[in-house]
């Protein structure tokens, strides 16, 4: 029985000894996720090694399980003899996934070297785009016609040699068309053994087609609560099967991406230490944020001339632009996160941005309220020759408004219009929200300096 919940830090400590045999003594009695965890939090020079101490049974277990950037080291210590093995003892869908990384001529090496009924599987799969349904998909489902009873279903059934658990069986029609599915369970009641399949199928249900985006796909199980769903042509033949642990990879694989886009960077980071990788992956908007302070600088440069008889009022530009760029990326996070969870969906655009512009006019009050009765303080304190500090006040908790409402609306905005042009809305977001805030922000309150005091 596999150990469960076991002391990871303590190996990573056998591994700093160098105690291999203590090692694979332990692994001996470990889940391969758990083996996988070790592997992954391994220095490099010591992953492949690792995985050379497992039994033959538990490789293609542990492998399914390791995260990209170690998998790929296990994969190039291993001879294509050695992982055609491997890949062989693995569910189809997680076959094709270790081979779809592989370059096209160690890729058709391996397959090559595989059984012809688990190559062709492979390849059928590989045919498919990776972030797809059919990407995702494991072809082994269990088909009945319709014209068979309970019995000779659950009969049939016996003798299946299923890679993967089901609890759904699928009716089809002539040229393997999905009509129906029935629930394993109710094969096993005894009342319905002499019943026929086709008293017994359900006729209206979900199925995904091959080229559906996978996160279509985990919408789906997720909407139906379901815990499988089929796969089916253009023709609609069903070909497939995604199942939840499937989905469950893929949520987490796709919230991942989208976090890391809203920082400014990209998940690739996950899969490398490469400092030149990192910079690769993060510079690219960190230059346009750059390009946004260079442009700051100048809009400060042009105004400086203009506001230099109440310079005072430069103190609070900070709070003026931090408190835009937090407030439209409260707006832009929630509105990517509506998007992702399919929130949109049948929602008025208009009635969301009515909203947003209420929700930044009520935070706006209240902190211009804070900011302004702090300035009425503080510039008593530090009275500005020609001006009361009642003014000034009002300037900055008046700038500061109008930049809150501002971000808040533009915020929402810019997710919203990414996502209708087909862009995901997460990739600019974060830093473009920000940055032009700070702009935006920047030029309310310089305006509305101008606007309400007589500078010369």
């Amino acid at each position: 029985m596999p150990k469960l919940h076991p002391n990871i830090e303590r190996i990573v400590e056998l591994i700093h000894l160098e105690e291999w045999d203590q090692i694979r003594s332990a692994l001996a009695s470990w889940h391969p996720a758990d083996i996988a965890d070790v592997i992954d939090l391994a220095p490099r020079d010591a992953q492949d090694r690792l995985f050379t101490l497992l039994s033959d049974d538990a490789k293609p277990d542990v492998l399914s399980e390791l995260d990209s950037y170690a998998e790929s080291e296990v994969v190039e210590s291993l001879t294509n003899a050695e992982l055609s093995e491997i890949v062989e003892e693995m569910d189809p869908d997680d076959a094709a996934d270790i081979i779809g990384d592989l370059s096209d001529q160690r890729s058709s090496e391996v397959l090559e070297l595989m059984q012809e009924e688990e190559s062709e599987e492979v390849r059928r799969l590989l045919k498919y785009e990776e972030d797809t349904a059919g990407g995702i998909m494991t072809p082994d489902v269990v088909s009945m016609r319709s014209d068979q009873t309970v019995g000779e279903a659950i009969e049939a059934i016996a003798y299946l040699d299923e890679g993967e658990p089901f609890v759904y069986a699928y009716i089809v029609s002539e040229g393997e068309r999905l009509t129906g599915y029935i629930d394993i369970w109710e094969l096993l009641r005894e009342k319905n053994r002499q019943r026929p399949l086709s008293e017994l199928c359900h006729t209206e249900f979900v199925a995904a087609n091959v080229n559906d985006d996978q996160e279509d796909v985990a919408h789906l199980l997720s909407q139906y609560d379901i815990s499988s769903i089929p796969v089916i042509d253009d023709d609609g033949r069903i070909v497939g099967r995604v199942t939840v642990d499937d989905v469950i990879d893929v949520i987490e694989e796709e919230a991942s991406e989208d976090i890391f886009r809203l920082a400014g960077s990209d998940d690739i980071e996950l899969e490398t230490d490469s400092p030149v990788r990192s910079c690769i992956a993060r510079l690219p908007w960190l230059l346009v944020t750059l390009f946004g302070g260079l442009m700051i600088s100048l809009i400060l440069k042009q105004f400086h001339a203009r506001i230099s008889s109440v310079i005072i009022l430069g103190a609070f530009v900070p709070a003026v632009l931090a408190m835009g760029g937090n407030t439209g990326i409260q707006a832009s996070t929630l509105v990517v996160r509506t998007i992702a969870l399919r929130g949109m969906e049948g929602k008025s655009i208009t009635r969301l941005l009515l909203r947003e512009i209420a929700v930044g006019a009520i935070m706006g009050t209240i902190c211009g309220l804070c900011i302004g009765g702090w300035a009425l303080v503080w510039l008593r304190g530090a009275p500005e020759p020609g001006f009361s500090s009642m003014r000034l006040a009002s300037v900055v908790a008046i700038a500061l408004f109008c930049a809150m409402s501002f971000a808040a609306v533009f915020g929402a905005l810019v997710p919203i219009v990414l996502n209708k042009l087909r862009v995901d809305p997460a990739v600019a977001s974060g830093p473009f929200v920000t940055i032009t805030n700070d702009l935006a922000a920047l030029l309310i309150y310089f305006g509305t300096t101008i606007a309400l005091l007589p500078l010369a």
